[in-house]
Order: C-alpha cells, then sequence, then structure tokens
C-alpha cells in the first residue's frame, strides 16, 4: 500500500471528512514520526510495534567495480520492531 492509496482508503471509509483533511493527516503524521526519529526519539504505538535508531559502527567496505576498499562511515539506521498484536494478525492472515 502506499501513502495516496491509504489517504483515498481512509478518505472513502470516513466519507464524513473530507480528501483534504485526510490527506493532510496522514502527511502530518508522518512528518512527526520522521521529526522525532531525526531528533533521536524513539516512538512506541502500542499494539502496532515501535521505531527506533540502531547505530551501524564505521567499517571498511569494497567497491564492487574496481574491488578498492572504501572506509565507510558510521550511520544511524530506522528500525521497526513490530507488536505482539501485530505479530499475531499478520500470522493469522498468512494461514
Amino acid at each position: 500500500m502506499t501513502k495516496s492509496e491509504l489517504i483515498e482508503t481512509l478518505a472513502k471509509k470516513h466519507d464524513h471528512l473530507h480528501y483534504r483533511d485526510v490527506e493532510l493527516s496522514v502527511k502530518g503524521l508522518l512528518e512527526q514520526m520522521s521529526s522525532a526519529l531525526a531528533s533521536g526519539e524513539r516512538i512506541e504505538i502500542r499494539g502496532f510495534g515501535s521505531f527506533s535508531l540502531h547505530y551501524r559502527p564505521p567499517r571498511i567496505g569494497r567497491n564492487p567495480k574496481t574491488g578498492d576498499t572504501v572506509p565507510l562511515p558510521g550511520k544511524y539506521v530506522p528500525h521497526f520492531k513490530p507488536g505482539k498484536e501485530l505479530r499475531e494478525r499478520v500470522n493469522q492472515g498468512a494461514d
């Protein structure tokens, strides 16, 4: 599902809301989550999961084209851990 599909689905499900309001809400929510992660905060949504940052230390990489070694700097990468309810729901859907 893409962001635009999510907005369209929510707008159809809640027809008392204007499409533009749903679009602003979804975009605002995603922007707040991105800002929180960018400032190093952890996001926890009960029943859904949590978003956090994992640090990858600097390492020596290799250029696949030339085979030369390349020093790669350390970096933070976003990490999502699904909650128990989400894991169970996904597993029920897979059966």
